[in-house]
């Protein structure tokens, strides 16, 4: 059923053992300092785990610059952390992993921040050669391959953005303009790290605010980066600064506007919302027969999803970021026939919201105070203590759930709450929780609904359904000219 997500990809010198990618992704675990540490190493073991394809390590600094927790990889003494990092990763399984290198420019809580049109031609030079430093240093802590960060609010990516206002040869009135930056960034990363060594450059499929770039040019960048080198295309969406909300005293953060939302869909957005943009790279690239592997991103929420983009050739890799996060084993329990125990990310944005408060980023669906997802061999579902344990209550604007706790050999982790609007035949997945509660706040007046739950355990071993409630929310409309006449 999964023969193309299952499928192995060579890059170069690396081989994929199969096509599901775990995307560069914040963490907040790491210090101040840079340094790779316990707990850095044991979220990314986690993920090796699972056996997915490729883990891409959450981006690090090419530079010395004051930041928060961010990992770095701008000099020497990061090698032995970097190092271990690699090692234990490789130790656990057949996945690859290869560290996302960035370059980022000053910021103040004032909301003042500094902008490329600011650096001089040495400060370009030093950019260029500082990615070339940090791609070799990869190489040799034992990385498979090393990814360039060109997306986002980040200084590639404001290189070649249609905002760049920069009057020189490196400026916004032209898109070889805007290219010339990143491409001799690639270049230099290509005579440091050697031919055969893969080089990733991930940017926007589309920058999402008014004026900026769609796939028209995003698909001519992709062409022009495979062109010259990059050994395989990653495609994001948003995440700007230019319609980022300021907070007084807060450092500006560059997911808080419209472009924040298409960069990590929430759950009220559509499945696979951002396909388009790899579809259309993808589409470029093979019309001028280059094979050049394309990444698609943005809420691709089931292995189902990933296999469908992959056999209608949408994309080669899925990068699912916030779904392996919830539940790192999803490569590993598909091969072995166990989808039902799949934890289901639900999109509630709660690591993205951690991210942007600069806490650690963990997933709200792990049980309280984990810092990776739960491991767990046990092969015995949960059950429940009643055969109605679950009840409802239909009020004017919702519908409320609640339901006595299911007990488990091991701990019950949380319950999936199921519901149809087609008098029961068909139901779909609505949400989880840790609780043992749930408002439905999109059921209507005059409809009826059906639900069950299922309670799931730290390996995603499910309960059984439990009864199916009937809820009819009442018909309450008055006519306007009855409302005023109160």
């Amino acid at each position: 059923m999964y023969e193309n997500l299952l499928s192995p990809l060579s890059i170069k010198s690396m081989t994929l053992p199969n096509r599901l990618v775990v995307p560069a992704m914040v963490t907040r675990l790491s210090g101040e300092d840079g340094f790779v540490n316990e707990a850095i190493t044991d979220r990314y073991v986690r993920f090796a785990k699972g056996e997915v394809g490729l883990i891409v390590v959450e981006a690090m600094a090419v530079h010395e610059a004051k930041s928060g927790p961010l990992l770095r990889i701008c000099n020497d003494d990061y090698k032995p952390g970097l190092t271990e990092l690699a090692k234990r990763v490789h130790n656990e399984g057949p996945s690859k992993v290869a560290p996302q290198i960035i370059h980022f420019l000053k910021i103040a809580r004032s909301g003042w921040r500094q902008k490329i049109e600011d650096l001089s031609r040495e400060d370009i030079k030093q950019i260029i050669e500082h990615y070339g430093q940090a791609a070799l240093r990869a190489r040799e802590c034992g990385y498979d391959a090393v990814e360039l960060h060109m997306a986002h609010a980040y200084t590639l990516s404001s290189f070649l953005s249609r905002k760049n206002k920069r009057p020189d040869e490196f400026g916004g009135k032209s898109l070889e303009n805007r290219l010339r930056v990143p491409l001799q960034v690639l270049h230099q990363v290509r005579r440091m790290v050697g031919e055969d060594f893969p080089i990733g450059v991930r940017f926007l499929g589309e920058e999402c605010i008014k004026g900026g770039y769609t796939t028209e040019e995003s698909s001519q960048i992709a062409l022009r980066m495979a062109s010259e080198g990059a050994d395989y295309i990653s495609l994001s969406a948003g995440g700007k600064f230019e319609d980022a909300i300021h907070k007084d005293g807060e450092v500006l953060y560059p997911y808080t506007g419209y472009s924040g939302d298409r960069c990590m869909p929430p759950a009220e957005y559509p499945d696979g919302y951002n396909l388009h943009m790899p579809e259309a790279s993808r589409k470029k690239l093979r019309l001028h027969g280059l094979q050049t592997p394309v990444i698609a991103t943005g809420k691709v929420s089931t292995p189902e999803l990933a296999e469908e983009i992959l056999s209608q050739d949408r994309a080669d890799m899925i990068g699912m970021a916030r779904g392996l996060l919830a539940d790192p084993d999803i490569i590993k329990k598909i091969r072995e026939g166990k989808k039902d125990a799949i934890v289901k990310c639900i999109y509630w944005n709660v690591c993205k919201a951690l991210d942007e408060t600069f806490h650690e980023v963990v997933c709200g669906l792990w049980p309280k105070g984990y810092k990776h997802a739960p491991e767990s061999n046990d092969t015995i579902a949960p059950m429940w203590k009643s055969d109605v344990p679950l009840k409802a209550l239909s009020r004017t604007n919702q519908i409320r759930l609640n339901w006595e706790q299911a007990t488990d050999n091991e701990a019950v982790a949380g319950y999936e709450i199921w519901r149809s609007e087609d008098g029961g035949n068909h139901y779909d997945h609505l949400y989880s929780v840790t609780v043992s509660m749930y408002s439905d706040n999109l059921a209507q007046s005059g409809r009826k609904y059906y639900y069950y739950i299922r309670a799931y355990d730290l390996a995603g071993n499910k309960s059984v359904h439990s009864n199916i409630v009937e809820v009819e929310v009442p018909l309450k409309f008055e006519l306007l000219s009855e409302t005023l006449s109160h």
